[in-house]
């Protein structure tokens, strides 16, 4: 079995709230293999995101910090490297799709100049090769006119469009690791299936490595090989995604699954209600303690 592009293990992420110091990750450990898809899938505050920013070096200090595990890419593990280190990797060996274009975007540089930004810093290209590498990365993501969008500045695209712009950005060059958090947030369901496409597609040609995260089961299905279930800051299933959808152990992720709306067969019958997983997630005052915490 080849070696893990990426392996996480035992890795807690504690934040000090004012009651005390709470781990919101949780003795989280998996691998990540080349050129597949990971997923990481939960409701909101139940630690995906905070897991992309764990491994990309950006947790907020304060108030959270790595309180102990290990990141480990090609033999370097993460949790250790200076910061200087972590912004060489950034970019460059390891990127993020951010939840929301619009606001991850700098709206008063144009397109090009913020792909060109990141393949100055990373690659020592001049202004003029960057802005060539800008044009053909507009081309690779599929955005029309590639020549001339290049000089159009975020609010001039739709939000397809600057969703793709995001991808170019990430995978301008050429990452081992791709992390796409809630990648088609706010798109529609055909752009929200153009760009899944895409990423499939790149993922083919680059062998790039995906974690994506989402709330989404059929995301999930469509999407990943792999899949973790996280709730209040802990794995509580993990499996390739078939097995998972066909035969889920832990009744959180039979919820989950049981709120995909299906369409119904005959549409003049009544509808069933939209079922919902039920209970509260647990206050982060609670997060860490022993046994299920969805119980």
């Amino acid at each position: 079995m080849p070696a893990p592009v990426l392996s996480v293990k035992n890795l807690t992420v504690e934040f000090s709230i004012k009651s005390g110091t709470v781990p919101v990750i949780d003795d989280l450990s998996f691998d990540l293999e080349v050129g597949k898809t990971l997923s990481l899938v939960g409701e909101s505050g139940c630690g995906k995101s905070m897991t992309a920013l764990a491994i990309m070096g950006l947790i907020p200090s304060p108030p959270g910090h790595i309180a102990s595990g290990s990141i480990i890419l090609a033999g370097e593990d993460l949790v250790q490297a200076s910061d200087s280190r972590l912004r060489e990797i950034r970019g460059n060996e390891i990127s993020m799709v951010f939840q929301e274009p619009m606001t991850s975007l700098n709206p008063v540089y144009t397109i090009g100049e913020q792909i060109g930004e990141t393949l100055r810093r990373h690659q020592g290209l001049t202004r003029q090769q960057a802005r060539k590498e800008a044009i053909k990365l507009l081309d690779a993501v599929r955005i029309p006119l590639a020549k001339q969008r290049v000089k159009d500045y975020p609010h001039q695209l739709s939000g397809g469009m600057r969703q793709r712009v995001m991808i170019a950005i990430a995978l301008a060059c050429q990452p081992k690791i791709l992390l796409a958090d809630e990648p088609t947030t706010a798109l529609d369901v055909t752009v929200q299936a153009e760009i899944f496409d895409l990423m499939q597609e790149l993922r083919k040609e680059k062998e790039t490595a995906i974690i994506l995260i989402t709330h989404d089961m059929g995301s999930v299905a469509e999407m990943a090989e792999r899949v973790i279930v996280m709730y209040a800051g802990r794995k509580i299933e993990e499996g390739m995604v078939d097995d998972i959808l066909v035969r889920p152990g832990h009744p959180y992720t039979r919820g989950l699954i049981a709120c995909v709306p299906h369409l119904q067969k005959n549409v003049s019958s009544d509808r069933p209600f939209l079922k919902e997983v039920p209970g509260m997630v647990p206050p982060l005052s609670h997060f860490g303690f022993e046994g299920c915490m969805f119980a």
